[in-house]
């Protein structure tokens, strides 16, 4: 299956401040990985995605949470539903594990 990847201005803003900040290179470069592999797979096993219970998209979709980082503090997570356009994945937010 081909998927493509929309986002949420919210989400864009978040890949924008990971890219254009110095000290947090590694965590871009981490991201940008994930997404890549969320493309051509989004059961790819490093990603270790799985449903994401208390959240739900603007429609009711299921939301997934995938892993862009392990056994780091405050490691990044991608969360995402499948838009309403084939292979659409709607990546909503790009944030830290609290």
């Amino acid at each position: 299956m081909s998927c493509f990847l929309s986002f949420t201005p919210s989400a864009k803003q978040s890949l924008k401040e990971l890219k254009d900040s110095a000290h947090l290179e590694k965590r871009f470069k981490a991201v940008t990985k994930a997404l890549k592999y969320l493309v051509e797979n989004p059961r790819h096993p490093s990603l270790q995605t799985h449903q994401y219970f208390s959240l739900f998209g603007p429609s009711r979709e299921k939301v997934f949470e995938a892993y862009a980082e392990q056994d780091t503090p405050a490691a990044y997570r991608i969360f995402f539903y499948y838009g309403s356009s084939r292979g659409e994945i709607v990546v909503f937010a790009i944030t830290p594990h609290p």
